[in-house]
Parts: structure tokens; sequence; C-alpha cells
């Protein structure tokens, strides 16, 4: 597999505080990589650098072998990265399917023309990013009236809407239950290889993360102590460590490690 994000020697502080220290690691097209660590570790920091959220103080970001450090999250956005959120947000009044339309009309950089021509011409590509997750039926209910595991999924097919290469998960299963975050990350994981996308997501439910993730890397401190594959992390000396006294690291169907943001 190609390489599509490389992460050289990411730096950030706040103030006198450390909080990313020379991270460096790669995603290939096609995989799905868990992005992992206790609270204070650096991840949504790390995480908020690549998708242009917030400036790094020294490193580089390479989407397929371009720099995109230091650009506006729009402008990495329009070169193919989508993202999702820890708390789903969807226009409650509109549609399922006016919510894709909108997302495709912003690519099109089209929002203000919402009820023109073009956004009926789009209803026909929103529906197939709806049928690509599983919620087409559904495309002409309001959004108020969807369960939240629904709603996390309009969010994917929005974050779909630019065609990424890239796909920045923060966080994809919070507040949902355990069917519901299976069925999310199972179809992630279809939608990764039938499109050959990267997947970038931070988790804080081990048991979605050993179910799901391709492979893993962990933070700590703003360091990057360990990656590699889903057994290997769980074995892992230091990992186990770092984890000691909020849960021990299992795989699927175990007691979860619940982490905290950072």
């Amino acid at each position: 597999m190609s390489v599509l994000l490389a992460v050289r020697d990411l730096r950030k502080a706040f103030g006198g505080v450390v909080a990313v220290g020379g991270v460096t690691f790669e995603l290939a097209r096609g995989e799905l990589l868990a992005l992992i660590g206790p609270n204070g570790a650096g991840k949504s920091t790390c995480f908020n650098m690549i998708n242009g959220q917030l400036g790094a103080d020294a490193g580089t970001v390479l989407l397929d072998g371009q720099p995109i450090t230091g650009r506006r999250p729009r402008d990495i956005w329009r070169l193919g990265v989508g993202r999702t959120f820890q708390v789903a947000a969807t226009y409650a009044s509109m549609t399922v399917a006016e919510n894709v339309q909108m997302a495709l009309l912003s690519r099109d950089a089209r929002l203000f023309d919402f009820w023109s021509r073009a956004a009926l011409a789009l209803r026909g590509e929103a529906l197939d990013l709806l049928d690509a997750v599983g919620l087409r039926e559904r495309a002409d209910e309001p959004c108020s009236t969807l369960a939240y595991g629904d709603i996390k999924t309009v969010e994917l097919a929005i974050a779909l809407a630019n065609k990424p290469k890239l796909l920045l998960m923060d966080e994809p299963t919070a507040g949902m239950a355990p069917r519901e975050r299976t069925a999310l990350m199972t179809l992630t994981k279809r939608l990764v290889r039938e499109r050959n996308l990267g997947v970038l997501f931070t988790e804080h439910s081990m048991d979605v993360v050993f179910a799901h993730a391709d492979r893993i890397i962990v933070l700590a401190r703003g360091q990057l102590i360990a990656s590699g594959l889903p057994q290997a992390i769980r074995d892992h000396a230091r990992v186990r460590e770092v984890y000691f006294g909020s849960g021990k690291l299992v795989a699927a169907g175990g007691p979860t490690a619940a982490l905290a943001d950072s």
C-alpha cells in the first residue's frame, strides 16, 4: 500500500507545556489507523494540527507527498481530507438528503445557492452517498427524527461529499450504544476498502480499537511510544505501563478502557 499521509517530527507547545514533541508516523491508502493514548497524551492536538485547526510549531504533514502544514482547514478539505467530529451536528429541520446536499454545495462553492437548480441537480449525488452508508430510504426524513447512531452515519456521508483521500474521525463512536458502534465502524472499514481511503481515528473505547483498527499508534505525554498491529500493542510493556490504573488494554469483547479526551 502506498503512503497517503506522512507526519514528520510534528511539534506543538502551549507556553512551557509540550503537547506534542516530535511525532512521526505514516498512514497508507486502504488503512484504518487508530491514534490512542491516556488523558493529556496529545491526541487531539496532533489530530488538529493535521487538520489545520492548530498551527504546528515545527514539523511537516504531507498528503500524497504534498505539504499541507500551515494550510487552512477549508483548503485542506478541498485537497481531499474529510472529517467527522466527536459530537455530531446536522441541520435538524432539514431532511437527511438536504444535509448532504449542503456539503456538496459547499464543495462546489455554491453554499448560498441552495434552492437553485444546482441544488436539485446534486440531489442524485446526495442519494448516492446516502446509499453508500445505508440511509437512502431515509433521505426525505428530517434529521430531527433520527436516532443518534443514524445522525453519526449521516455525518459520515457528509464527510464523503468532497470525495476524500483521507478521512479524519474524532471519537467516531462517542455516545453510541455497542451495537451502533459496531455498525458504524464496520461500515467505515467497508468504505475504506471499497474507496481505497486512509482513515485516522481517535477513540476512547478499546473494544472498538482492537476490533477494527488495522494498526495502532500510541501517544503518551506528547511522545509516540508504540506503533504496530493490535496484538503487538496489547502486549507492549510500555503501553501497559502508561495505561496502568486507567484500565487494561484488552481485545474486543472484554472490558473497555475508557480514555478521556486530550
